[in-house]
């Protein structure tokens, strides 16, 4: 097996050893796995691309990979999505903070931070299909992410149960990733060009945004003639 794989197994296990995640759920757990194997096993999962039940069969020929997180016999696919549904999303922020510090040394600044969004829907089934059915989709997920440009390296993220404008979503990332982060510019679409996101970013934060103006369409006014 190439080597890169067992660093990535070593490198997620210490990142999620150090985000805070109990060892085990709760006291009644049955202890079979800790919460941190659990973990390593999803984040392989969506490094190699696979989904709950390949990854299992893959791991389960991989006796270095067991052997390197801490495991004899590799859980059962359920287990697995059943832990990363139940997994708080605080525990994600914990597990990103620890990720950007194998990235950036101790006052490293990022020079060029591009924020975006992007809805999804959380069931399966086409807008096609709902329409033909006459049946809604339950729920819509909208996700926003900021990235630094040079090392295409994920700085923050923030996640909404509902539609939420992308102005509201772009202010808590400029805040949590200041916070985390020191930099010096922003780069976002027009959709984000708002007043309230160039008086934080200019006045609270110290930084520069650089948002393209909207081209706000006004209505032709006609003008009547009055005939001689």
């Amino acid at each position: 097996m190439s080597n890169k794989y067992l660093k990535f197994v070593d490198t997620a296990l210490t990142v999620s050893g150090n985000s805070h995640l109990q060892i085990y759920s709760c006291k009644y757990s049955k202890r079979k796995y800790t919460q941190h194997q659990l973990l390593t096993l999803v984040l392989l999962k969506e490094y190699l691309n696979e989904d709950y039940r390949d990854i299992v069969e893959l791991v389960d020929l991989m006796d270095e990979v067991k052997e390197r997180i801490g495991i004899k016999q590799v859980p059962h696919f359920t287990t697995l999505h059943k832990f990363i549904t139940r997994l708080n999303s605080v525990y994600f922020s914990g597990l990103l903070q620890q990720t950007l510090k194998l990235f950036y040394s101790h006052g490293e600044k990022i020079e060029i931070t591009a924020i975006d969004s992007s809805g999804f829907t959380s069931g399966h089934c086409s807008y096609y299909y709902s329409w033909r059915t006459e049946q809604k989709r339950r729920s819509f997920l909208k996700t926003s992410i900021s990235v630094d440009t040079n090392k295409f390296i994920v700085t923050g993220f923030k996640i909404s149960g509902k539609p939420v404008h992308d102005s509201k979503h772009a202010m808590t990332l400029l805040k949590q990733c200041h916070k985390t982060r020191r930099l010096n510019y922003y780069v976002m679409d027009k959709g984000y060009d708002s007043e309230d996101i160039h008086s934080l970013a200019r006045e609270k934060l110290g930084l520069i945004a650089m948002i393209p103006l909207r081209q706000r369409k006004r209505k032709k006014i006609k003008v009547s003639t009055v005939e001689k």
